[in-house]
């Protein structure tokens, strides 16, 4: 038998150990947490919306994530950050991430941030964030953290659905050539909201003081070193593993923000498993995950994997290209060791683009690294390859959601590498019962297209439900195919049990991946005095997998020239979403293709956009409206 055919073998027992006795494969599993009360129940059908895992176990994922490892390695370093647009870096080991999360966590409780509280996190790529998130953990608080991107209205919706206690937060965020001013954001979302915090903490950078209000804003440091010299520390608070860890909100389909809700034990077990058993990374060693920790990816794996592992991760505060050249993931992958990189694919587009022959790589030695992990948009293979030439290590695609948590397909690297196949994401991981079926919920066959679906339970670290949701939790994701979790991607299982994604099924479009609402986009747009109405979809783009486009028809009556509406539009939703969303391109056309019942005909939109093969709907009111929506997007450099 080939290595790789070991390989395969090995895993297809490992994966069908875990459908058919997923107690014992997900109990052993628990066995590398620490518990206060080690559960005696591994998952309980009885609870929650589709059953809970570990419903009896008692654990502090702060304890498991920074405590454990400064008793037993004090010294080695736990975060390393690194920002080129600063020029700053830092180091700080096990031990001083103790004592600095420890204090902070003193300095909320001072505040009266108790046990399921919540806290919000609005702060950019600096060990603060992080310090941040494990303060809240170690005392039991729930975070939600908050890309520093967003807008103050988004800002806004999510602190009327979560109500936190307090906001953390920094002075400022940093991008190439401008300082992003937090401050008037949180104010102004505040002011906007209906729940309004008891507090905001801020953490003043040194590239700009903001200012505070008296009574309601205080300065970060300033309470930290008071707490330090008070002799205050917080100890890691006892909670249950079915305890929410964060609430990490996700675009909604209405333009309401979905609050995913992560529990403490679930979440600790299996992404702790997969740090060894997919990214191969063991204690002690440094791993870097090129996202932001406002993103599910930042939390699963520039924050919780890695130190729950025991190992270094990074923290970079720059982009893949221009901070301040094209070499910028190089640098970093050889000046600190990383033996592994994860980023999303329009990092390494962006790289390929500016770089197409790697010379910038061949100024750098690397030791060891051995992988190269891509996650947030499908890693299409002609940059999979081009990786893969000059990294000359294995280039491995993941599909995972921020429902999820970690992969729901992927290859396990560390447990042995399974054949790769350019544009498929390889196989479903241990615990994860993927099937694909038609709109009737009836399985289809090998190869055949249809909605990829999860069976339930889904395995731990899924969400178990949506923040003071259920019955939402239910219609979105539970309802459409009874006993199966709706992914809203839509895909096919080839002969080999290799998974290919193909796109969303519903209006969720990923840019640089990120998942934006293009129902959302929409709503800005229509608010717009001149328009009445638009359609927004997500546009094929080489870069960032897709980009937004929005078509809008204006009022009878405008006399505003058209160029100027639509600067406007692309300024209105860059104010209203943030620079995020990517938002560049609105066309104004005299009418929208609809159906007979007036629904809007986006899926062809989006075909004509990509120049994909169409056909002309049968349902089309006006078949010469397609011809108008071509020609304006050509008049964009959009569609052949």
């Amino acid at each position: 038998m080939s290595h790789a055919a070991s390989n395969a073998a090995q895993f297809r027992a490992l994966y069908e150990r875990s459908l058919k006795h997923p107690t014992g494969f997900w109990g052993d599993a628990a066995k590398s947490i620490d518990w206060f009360t080690p559960p005696k129940t591994v998952f309980d059908a009885s609870q929650g919306v589709y059953g809970r895992w570990f419903p009896d176990g008692v654990m502090n994922t702060c304890y498991n994530a920074v405590d454990r490892h400064a008793a037993t390695r004090p010294d080695q370093v736990a975060i390393i950050h690194d920002s080129p647009i600063t020029g700053m870096k830092r180091k700080l080991t096990y031990r001083e991430l103790r004592d600095e999360v420890s204090a902070l966590g003193a300095v909320m409780q001072d505040y009266g941030v108790h046990k399921g509280d919540r806290v919000v996190i609005y702060m950019p790529m600096i060990p603060e964030a992080l310090i941040a998130m494990l303060a809240c953990a170690r005392i039991g608080a729930i975070h939600s953290v908050v890309f520093g991107g967003f807008a103050a209205r988004e800002l806004a919706t999510r602190l009327d659905d979560s109500h936190p206690k307090l906001i953390l937060a920094a002075s400022c965020g940093i991008e190439p050539g401008r300082v992003v001013h937090y401050k008037p954001l949180i104010d102004e979302a505040i002011e906007l909201a209906t729940h309004k915090p008891e507090g905001v903490i801020v953490f003043q950078r040194p590239q700009e003081k903001a200012t505070l209000k008296a009574g309601r804003d205080h300065d970060w440091a300033e309470l930290v070193q008071d707490a330090n010299s008070a002799g205050k520390t917080s100890e890691c608070v006892p909670v249950k593993s079915t305890d929410p860890l964060y609430i990490l909100y996700t675009s909604g389909t209405t333009g309401k923000p979905k609050g995913v809700v992560r529990d403490n034990g679930g979440h600790a077990v299996a992404i702790h498993w997969t740090m060894k058993a997919i990214y191969s990374i063991n204690p002690g060693e440094v791993f870097w995950s090129a996202s932001d920790v406002g993103w599910v990816v930042g939390h699963s794996y520039i924050v919780y994997g890695p130190l729950l592992a025991g190992a270094t991760t990074i923290v970079y505060e720059g982009k893949p290209v221009g901070t301040p050249d094209v070499g910028a993931f190089w640098r970093v992958i050889s000046e600190h060791g990383a033996k592994a990189l994860f980023t999303a694919p329009t990092a390494f587009r962006a790289i390929r683009k500016e770089d197409p022959n790697a010379e910038e790589l061949k100024k750098y030695k690397f030791n060891d690294f051995r992988a190269l992990f891509l996650a947030g948009e499908r890693a299409d293979p002609d940059t999979v390859k081009w990786a893969e030439d000059i990294l000359g290590v294995p280039v491995i695609d993941h599909w995972w959601q921020t429902e999820t948590g970690w992969a729901i397909a992927g290859n396990p690297f560390g447990l042995g590498q399974l054949p790769v196949k350019h544009g498929s994401p390889t196989v479903a991981m241990p615990g994860y019962d993927v099937r694909i079926v038609d709109e009737g919920g009836h399985p289809v066959g090998a190869g055949k297209m249809g909605s990829i679906v999860v069976k339930l339970p889904m395995p731990p670290s899924c969400l178990p439900t949506l923040w003071n949701a259920d019955d939402r939790f239910r219609e979105s994701y539970l309802s459409t195919y009874p006993g199966f979790y709706l992914t809203s991607d839509a895909g096919y299982i080839d002969g080999d049990g290799y998974l290919y994604i193909m796109g969303r099924t519903d209006d969720i479009i990923n840019v640089a991946g990120h998942r934006l609402s293009t129902g959302g986009m929409e709503e800005v747009l229509a608010s717009h005095p001149a328009v009445a109405e638009c359609a927004v979809i997500g546009a094929k783009d080489a870069l960032k997998g897709e980009q937004p486009c929005g078509f809008v028809v204006l009022k009878a009556g405008v006399s505003t020239p058209v160029e100027q509406i639509e600067k406007e539009l692309v300024a209105l939703v860059r104010e209203k979403i943030g620079p995020v969303a990517a938002f560049k391109i609105a066309i104004v056309i005299k009418r929208l293709p609809k159906t007979r019942s007036g629904k809007i005909l986006r899926g062809t939109m989006k075909k004509i956009a990509d120049s994909d093969q169409w056909t002309m709907p049968a349902t089309i009111d006006d078949p010469v409206i397609l011809d108008e929506i071509k020609a304006a997007l050509q008049s964009k450099g959009l569609a052949r």
